[in-house]
């Protein structure tokens, strides 16, 4: 098969990324959540009026968690094709991808930690 280049080359390349993100978050459970917890992020932001450092900590730890899930799935469907049948190896190196989402998204809570729980809890309390 020959490789398209040029202008309709690159067109291409970004109808296979934009196809790679539907079927991401069209058939991944992880997507939605992980999306739903960083727009819930951004909702917050705007209501505690963050500043610049905290917007780029906040969309930096947004962009890592969807990042590494994204590949964690591009691993997960890799081996899936490689390797159908039970395969000790292939379960670890899909618990490894898995462990990579674990840790930005440990990552992301503690930024929203930071950022957000002095003014969550100091919105809380003039509610009380």
């Amino acid at each position: 098969m020959k490789k398209s280049t040029g202008l309709n080359g690159r067109l291409k390349s970004f109808g296979h990324a934009f196809s790679g993100l539907l079927y991401f978050f069209k058939r991944e459970t992880n997507a939605k959540i992980h999306a739903a917890a960083g727009l819930l992020a951004i909702l917050f932001g705007f209501f505690f009026y963050i500043d610049k450092f905290e917007w780029f900590m906040v969309l930096s730890a947004i962009s890592l968690v969807l990042v590494t899930e994204i590949v964690n799935t591009s691993i997960e469907v890799l081996v899936d094709l490689v390797s159908p049948e039970f395969n000790e190896m292939a379960g670890r190196v899909k618990d490894l991808a898995a462990a990579s989402v674990l840790f930005a998204s440990g990552f992301a809570l503690v930024i929203g930690l930071v950022v957000f729980l002095m003014p969550l809890l100091s919105a809380l309390a003039a509610l009380l």
